[in-house]
């Protein structure tokens, strides 16, 4: 039996089948992708080939960088399919056809080597089906690996065993899943749709059809289905529209005919004439002209309107007002038990959408936690529909589905008097189909600080951030602000753990599991004490966060930060000050400061200079390096992965990258332990940059970009500011700088910056609208 995956054959070069091989390579792993001779093309690899060339351009991307793509290699299934040969894993991800699939696994039996592993991405034909008539060989090593798309960004992968499926080959996948792909992976069981699309279907299709029946228009039926309950904003209407409303026919066709009658699927399994006439019109969503919601271009405008679920016609979308909404406000429960329109809506959907989920317990999945991970991972929800019950109140809802005549789930029956999850003895438990309570239990090297904080209490703490001691002499430094922004609590109490470590630890790690790291400094501070004419309030947040940073630099004791999602501004400037970073594949890290007329004032410039010194494969002499970073801070440019962010050189060649989030916290961890022994702080660097030439070269790339269109002129103005920080302002070419002379140089430019005419306007339109001011 093999000993690992060295490399792996995807058949299907549609869109999913695509991305999973795209996927593959951002792990760093070979991939050989397939696909049939089109009939009269120049190329007989021309699906395969025609596909990674579009992924190469589609936003957002299948590929986490440019390395990833050269892994990939094309051909098709004539001349290459001896080449299965060198596969450890063979994807098969063609259409949904029994046939074609069982076709296709005999070619593949015939030549793939002795004890690789096959598997179907199929999300609607059993297991059994599919091995149906296969050598007892090819059942051994066959299984289902259901994706979820985009493959790249969905972190769920639900994995289905048959009876006659090796246990080793279901342990190889499901580690290479977990650890190099960062996929969660759910053991599903071999019924139709499985977890996620099993409940997500008849989730959406009831939400669809009550809205419909019940004259709830699409605005309102989303914001009632959306945010109350811990779901994203998209709601029903909108994620039906990004999946492709031409997709709901044929999923809900699968299901039907898979489920026995008896099965609630089949109550709200009811064709609605608008939605056949919309994809009859081609409105499938956003892949088409629109879906329940679309875009008026009409007069040059873009005006978003929805679709009137009675008549079919579309009007302009309204921001939708609810009485029960405001009433209800945080409590889901509220808002179902709520006497209106609204109150019933959200009651008849998501009561019943809960009583099936608690229907599906022991059929779908061994445990709860299972079904919840799914749905949460697999549909965006905040909490899975048994960690919503518990919000909800699993006695409420009983009663109220006795009231309406409605059987009580087995399991929902048990957690009457009780809940679906607890904690013991600072341990999350779930309730079992037996009664009783068993661990949730996590794979093995996973570390998560909401498990740390369930039984301890912080070592420090304040309104901005919390301080954890998570084991081996290693604290972690968690933001806790309003989106994790930068403020003066974070700085202060940032100094404070530093001492602390320094007396009592042996590293530092600075991660949190919110959805973003840090969107930077707090905004909203710095434009109130702006308002208020407050300069040295702002000047002195500048120093502190300057200082705070350097004396993290310096420390005698290794930091390692470990972001995920969002890092920009400050957050990214954190980063820079790290020792090392632990960073989480979908890292997305940049200094956006210029966007709203500011420079990175915490010691961005200066760190960033470092780098391209440093790391930077730059021509010699003092210009080259200072063009390059101001290349990147004026136009704000952002990583949009981690393997992008090491080419920025926003992470060092030498910092690590943890495909799966889960397990971001324990490589962090691992990472600050192997740098104690021996550990030394850096030494003070120097700087030798290009002055006054220098800076007229950079003013004169930033009239350009103003007599192109492409620069306005407060963006002139800021560039500037930032090309006289990056070219050593007025100093000499020859003359050398060190850290402290630049991080003054930053501090004054951008100190400047606040106090002149318009930043304001640029800092209150960015809080209220998320974006930056062109003027």
């Amino acid at each position: 039996m093999m000993a690992g995956i060295e490399k792996v054959a995807v058949i299907g070069a549609g869109v999913m089948g695509a991305a999973i091989a795209a996927h593959v390579a951002n792990a760093g792993v070979k991939v050989l992708l397939l696909d049939i001779v089109p009939e009269g093309a120049a190329s007989r690899n021309a699906l395969a080939e025609g596909a990674v060339a579009r992924m190469q351009k589609a936003d957002p991307a299948p590929f986490m960088g440019r390395k990833a793509a050269r892994l990939v290699e094309t051909g098709n299934l004539e001349d290459d399919l001896e080449r299965l040969a060198e596969a450890d894993w063979i994807i098969e991800a063609v259409i949904e056809r029994l046939d074609i699939k069982q076709d296709l696994y005999r070619k593949i039996e015939g030549a793939r080597k002795r004890g690789s592993i096959v598997s179907s991405n199929t999300s609607t034909i059993p297991l059994a089906t599919l091995v149906g008539g296969l050598p007892e060989g090819f059942a051994q090593d066959f299984l289902i690996t259901h994706f979820f798309n985009p493959p790249r960004y969905m972190r769920l992968m639900e994995l289905v065993t048959g009876a006659a499926t090796r246990a080793d080959a279901a342990e190889l996948i499901a580690d290479f899943a977990d650890r190099r792909l960062g996929k969660t992976v759910v053991r599903a069981k071999d019924t139709p749709s499985f977890i996620g699309n099993r409940l997500g279907v008849y989730w959406l299709q009831k939400a669809v059809i009550e809205a419909a029946e019940r004259g709830i228009p699409v605005e309102q039926a989303d914001a009632l289905i959306g945010k109350p309950f811990g779901i994203p904003k998209t709601g029903v209407f909108g994620l039906l529209d990004l999946v492709g409303l031409d997709l709901m026919p044929h999923v809900n066709a699968s299901l039907a005919a898979a489920l026995p009658q008896s099965d609630a699927f089949h109550t709200a399994n009811r064709p609605l004439p608008v939605v056949q006439k919309m994809i009859a019109e081609g409105y499938t969503g956003r892949k088409g002209k629109g879906g329940f919601y679309r875009l008026n271009r009409d007069g040059g405008n873009k005006v978003k309107e929805a679709v009137n679920l009675s008549s079919g016609h579309y009007a302009t979308a309204r921001k939708p007002r609810s009485e029960a909404m405001e009433e209800a406000g945080r409590s889901p429960r509220a808002l179902m038990a709520h006497d209106s329109a609204e109150g019933r809506y959200a009651a008849e959907v998501m009561g019943a959408t809960l009583r099936y989920a608690a229907g599906l317990a022991g059929e779908v999945a061994d445990t709860i936690a299972d079904i919840d991970e799914a749905m949460c991972l697999g549909y965006g929800w905040k909490d899975g529909p048994f960690a919503l019950m518990d919000k909800i109140g699993p006695d409420w809802l009983a009663e109220r589905l006795e009231a309406e005549g409605e059987t009580v789930p087995p399991i929902l029956q048990l957690a009457r008097g009780r809940s679906f999850y607890r904690v013991e003895a600072g341990k999350l438990e779930q309730l079992g189909l037996d009664g009783a309570y068993h661990p949730v239990t996590r794979p093995e090297g996973v570390l998560l600080l909401s498990d740390i904080k369930r039984g301890a209490k912080p070592v420090l703490k304040n309104g901005s951030a919390a301080v954890w001691d998570i084991g081996d002499g290693v604290l972690c430094f968690e933001f806790t602000s309003k989106m994790n922004s930068m403020d003066d609590q974070i700085m202060a109490l940032l100094g404070k753990t530093l001492k602390l470590v320094e007396a009592e630890y042996k590293a530092l790690v600075i991660h949190n599991e919110g959805t973003n790291f840090s969107v930077g400094a707090n905004l909203g501070l710095a434009f109130f004490a702006a308002n208020i004419a407050a300069w040295d309030q702002i000047e002195g947040l500048v120093a502190l966060g300057q200082k705070t940073f350097q004396d993290m630099r310096s420390a005698p004791f290794p930091v390692v930060g470990a972001p995920s999602g969002i890092a920009l501004g400050g957050g990214c400037e954190v980063l820079l000050h790290c020792d090392a970073v632990q960073a989480h594949a979908e890292s997305y890290i940049g200094l956006v400061e210029v966007g709203v007329g500011l420079i990175p004032g915490w010691g961005g410039c200066t760190e960033m200079l470092h780098r391209w010194q440093r790391f930077g494969r730059l021509p010699k002499g003092p210009m080259p390096v200072p063009s390059k970073v101001f290349e990147i801070l004026s136009t704000a440019t952002v990583a949009k992965s981690a393997a992008e962010a090491k080419e920025l050189l926003f992470l060092r060649p030498e910092d690590g990258i943890t495909m799966n989030r889960a397990r971001l916290l324990a490589d962090a961890k691992a990472r600050a332990l192997a740098m104690v022994e021996g550990y030394a702080a850096p030494e003070t660097r120097e700087y030798t940059l290009p002055g006054p030439s220098g800076l007229v070269a950079m003013e004169m790339a930033v009239q350009q970009f103003r007599k192109m269109g492409k620069a306005t002129p407060y963006d002139e103005i800021v560039s500037v500011a930032l090309a006289e920080v990056l070219s050593g302002g007025g100093t000499d070419p020859i003359e050398t700088l060190t850290d402290a002379d630049l991080l003054a140089l930053e501090r004054e430019r951008f100190f400047t910056l606040v106090k002149r005419p318009g930043t304001l306007d640029r800092i209150e339109t960015m809080l209220m609208t998320g974006k930056p001011l062109r003027n």
